[in-house]
């Protein structure tokens, strides 16, 4: 059995033009080029609710001599929250940062089936490097570790917020995925569960799961559903017991020559 429901969130083209103008104005007021931007929460995720915001995130690069300052800089522009859009961006070389410690935010926004905006160069590269420097022992702590936290905070109550069973599944299967020994999990939840689900029950409530939440509001609370916190707290028994994982080591000589060839590229333009 399949998960049936819609797993990827067409943008509307007034959205994306909303979004596209954003960009142009960041590139203007910073005198930045975006390099890469996605969309990341429920979204990119594929379980976004009707009145789910819009969550940009982008990375950028400056001009040379931003990085030739003595003084070190304001790495990450957001702009002010709206009604419909989160906008948030980090500089590259606090990208590359993150990605050589394998973080696991940055590694989602690359894989988001979700692209506003890339450079295909420079989008090949970066998900190049990711896929190199991948942990699975700081994915693994990552996504249990949120796991976690959702459970305990939102799921021991009779009525439950419908997307908090989502925010816990999602990262519990990304565990499965990664003790599974395939790699970095996949943004989007229904390729998670692909991967990951077989029980034919499971993936029907999932699947029921998903339409109320696909319909309802981000603030909608529904019955507890017992054959869901059946999964959870056994993953969690499960995936609680320790791992041995051989740490990934990668060379940052890489990182250094792509942060080079970028910002050099950005300043002949």
């Amino acid at each position: 059995m399949k998960l049936e429901v819609l797993s990827e969130h067409p943008i509307a083209d007034a959205v994306r033009a909303r979004v596209d103008a954003a960009l142009d104005a960041i590139e203007r007021s910073f005198d930045v080029r975006v390099v890469f931007a996605c969309e990341s929460g429920s979204r990119g995720w594929g379980f976004a609710s009707p009145d789910s915001d819009y969550d940009v995130r982008f990375l950028y690069v400056h001009r040379l001599r931003w990085y030739l300052t003595v003084e070190a800089q304001r790495d990450v522009i957001e702009l002010p929250i709206d009604d419909e859009l989160d906008i948030g961006g980090w500089e590259l070389r606090k990208s590359l940062q993150l990605l050589r410690k394998s973080n696991p935010t940055l590694l989602e926004w690359l894989d988001s089936p979700v692209v506003y905006r890339a450079d295909s160069e420079v989008a090949v590269r970066l998900r190049e490097l990711g896929a190199h420097f991948f942990n699975p022992l700081k994915g693994r702590y990552h996504y249990l570790a949120m796991a976690k936290r959702n459970y305990r905070e939102h799921l021991r109550s009779e009525r439950v917020r419908h997307k908090k069973y989502l925010y816990v599944l999602r990262p519990l299967l990304a565990v499965r995925w990664i003790d599974a020994g395939r790699g970095m999990a996949p943004m989007r939840f229904a390729d998670l569960v692909a991967g990951t689900v077989c029980d034919a029950e499971v993936i029907a409530e999932i699947n029921d799961l998903l339409a109320i939440k696909m319909r309802a509001g981000e603030k909608e609370y529904g019955a507890r559903r017992p054959l869901l916190n059946d999964l959870i707290e056994s993953e969690l028994a499960r995936a609680g017991r320790a791992i041995d994982y051989k740490k990934s080591e990668g060379n940052a000589t890489q990182l250094d020559d792509f942060l080079f060839n970028t910002v050099m590229s950005r300043s002949e333009n």
